[in-house]
C-alpha cells in the first residue's frame, strides 16, 4: 500500500498519540491555514493593489510590470486554489498522522513554484513570479520536511 494514502504514523513506541512530531505538524498546519485563508482574502479583496504592490518593486528593479486586471478568471482560480491549500493545511493540523494532506499540499505548492519559475523564464520576468517560487518552493520543501521525509512505521487502517 502506498505509503501517503490509507495509513497512519505509529509512534516508535508502537502507540498512536501525540508526538513532538505530531505538535510541530499540527501547529505548522493551522499556521498555515491562516496564512492561506488570510491570502486568499486579499486576492479576493484587493487582488489589484496585489499586483500594484509587485508593479512598483518591478520598476524599482528595472523589470516589466504585469497587467493589472485583477478582475478575471485567473481570480476566481487563485482564490480557490488558496481555500484548497487551506483546507488541505487546516486537515494536516488536525490529523498529523496522516501523510494524505501534507503529500497534496506538497504536490500543489511545488506545481505552482515551477510554474511561476517557468514563466518566469519564459514570459516575463515579473517579480510575483519569482516571488510565488520562491515561497511555494520554500511551504512545499518544509512541508516535505516536517510531514514526509521519513518513512513511518505504517498501521493500516
Amino acid at each position: 500500500m502506498n505509503s501517503a494514502v490509507g495509513c497512519t504514523q505509529e509512534r516508535s513506541d508502537g502507540v498512536r498519540g501525540d508526538t513532538p512530531d505530531f505538535r510541530m505538524i499540527r501547529m505548522t498546519g493551522v499556521t498555515l491555514a491562516a496564512a492561506f485563508a488570510v491570502v486568499g482574502v486579499v486576492f479576493l479583496l484587493i487582488p489589484d493593489k496585489v499586483l500594484l504592490a509587485f508593479n512598483r518593486l518591478a520598476e524599482g528593479l528595472a523589470w516589466p510590470t504585469s497587467p493589472t486586471d485583477a478582475h478575471t478568471l485567473f481570480l476566481a482560480l487563485a482564490v480557490a486554489y488558496m481555500y484548497v491549500v487551506t483546507v488541505l493545511a487546516w486537515q494536516m493540523a488536525r490529523h498529523p498522522q496522516e501523510r494524505i494532506y501534507p503529500w497534496v499540499l506538497v504536490q500543489a505548492k511545488l506545481v505552482s513554484a515551477l510554474v511561476c519559475i517557468g514563466l518566469f523564464a519564459v514570459q516575463a520576468r515579473y517579480p510575483i513570479y519569482l516571488g510565488n517560487f520562491v515561497v511555494d518552493a520554500t511551504i512545499a520543501a518544509f512541508v516535505w520536511w516536517l510531514c514526509l521525509r521519513r518513512t513511518p512505521k505504517m498501521v493500516h487502517t
